[in-house]
């Protein structure tokens, strides 16, 4: 099948290596640039994905996928608010809780921490917390018993294992004839956490429900109801929902609203990310321009012989937009090959290039994962081969421009 001419032209000028193997270098290093600003941009969004992934499976291995809230943090007729829940074709589980605010101290050491009263048999319906036990387990938490779960953090900061006895001092005090004082209440170390996530670990206690409204002094009452959902992604849509049915004392918070600024923070360093990295593909793209520039310099007397054979400016112009857009093509697809390869990959090679040069990219003690996560995704991988083709395609504009304004007569005047 016959080619066009401009397009059969142009692939003779990206295999000739002309008079000079400079402008054939060039190209070549235009090709690898782009490849690599490709590459590099798949894998650190990859990554970045990846961490976000990471994180969020963390967190909502303790939050809630939406929490049904009463007014003023108390939720009398809570089981109501649970049937109406239940009946939402999205809601799989649900759990009532309660939750407060309290200090911990044992001798000299005393640490803040968010106490959270849970039905211990429920709540491994709804949150993952019993999965990441390192001491003990759920079911130790008993009414009546006043027995907690610490965050492996926590734990250690304040020097607990099991058995120990804490003391917890509640915000809210009483009004004796000394004046008003802190309530206090001893309790039982069953059980150690390490979920992975600094917030829950250096800062969680976990109590069974029925101490915490003894503790709390709520009565039969609640904080909330938490519930796990089919979908976590339909968080928003379920709690918008569940709203309108809802009495009006009670709020329903999804997952994404309780973290917003973290999300939003992330998603900010994306895009900041996204716009550093397309910088190493404009500078292949620029180097592009260098070597059209050269090529067309090169072509002169090969442009002014086309153009008396009847070559148009136009064809001209062609002959070099797709010798440059073919090399852009090139350079994009081995990057996306190279790249995508890669992030999907990069399980396997983080760990060959810590053995071979001896160092570990990431301190467990610091990060809390040790192995880089990485979670590619078609919408990124599309939006930077356009990126890569839209700057490689802008690059031959100028310097197919200058080729079809080439007057014959003067390239051929000093041939």
């Amino acid at each position: 099948m016959s080619l066009p001419v401009e397009l059969f032209i142009a692939l003779r000028y990206t295999r000739s290596r002309g008079r000079s193997g400079f402008v054939s270098f060039i190209s070549g290093a235009s090709m690898i640039g782009i490849a690599l600003g490709v590459a590099a941009l798949i894998v650190v969004l990859s990554v970045m994905n990846g961490f976000q992934k990471e994180v969020r499976d963390r967190m909502l291995s303790v939050l809630a996928h939406v929490e049904l809230v009463g007014a003023g943090n108390r939720l009398g007729d809570w089981q109501a608010v649970q049937d109406i829940a239940m009946r939402h074709p999205e809601v799989v589980a649900t759990t009532p809780y309660v939750s407060g605010q309290a200090l911990l101290s044992r001798g000299s050491a005393v640490q803040g921490a968010l106490v959270r009263g849970i039905d211990p048999e429920r709540e491994t319906a709804v949150s993952g917390i019993g999965e990441h036990m390192l001491r003990g387990t759920m079911q130790t938490l008993r009414a009546g018993d006043f027995g907690v779960l610490l965050g492996s953090d926590l734990a250690r900061s304040m020097g607990l294992m099991l058995g120990d006895r804490v003391t917890l001092i509640i915000p809210q005090g009483q009004v004796t004839a000394a004046g008003m004082i802190p309530r206090l209440k001893q309790f039982t170390v069953t059980g150690i956490f390490n979920m992975g996530h600094a917030e829950f670990d250096g800062g969680l206690a976990l109590i069974h429900m029925a101490d915490a409204q003894v503790l709390y002094r709520y009565g039969d009452a609640v904080t909330g109801v938490r519930l796990k959902l089919r979908d976590l992604h339909r968080a928003t849509t379920v709690a918008q929902a569940l709203s309108t049915d809802l009495p009006a004392d009670v709020i329903a918070v999804d997952w994404p609203a309780q973290n917003r600024n973290w999300f939003a923070a992330v998603q900010t360093e994306k895009r900041m990310m996204f716009l550093i990295l397309s910088l190493i593909i404009a500078v292949a793209a620029f180097n592009l321009v260098s070597s059209l520039v050269m090529a067309v310099n090169e072509k002169r007397a090969d442009i002014a012989i086309l153009r008396t054979l009847g070559a148009t400016p136009g064809s001209i112009r062609r002959i070099f937009l797709v010798q440059g857009a073919l090399t852009g093509t090139l350079g994009t697809l081995l990057g996306l090959v190279g790249g995508c390869l890669l992030a999907w990959n990069i399980d396997i090679v983080v760990p060959a290039i810590e053995r071979v040069l001896g160092i570990q990219v990431l301190e467990s003690g610091v990060y809390y994962i040790s192995q880089l996560p990485s979670d590619p995704r078609l919408g990124d991988i599309v939006w930077v081969a356009l990126v890569s083709l839209t700057l490689s395609f802008v690059a031959t504009l100028y310097p197919s421009s200058r080729a079809a304004a080439t007057q014959p007569a003067e390239a051929l005047r000093y041939e």
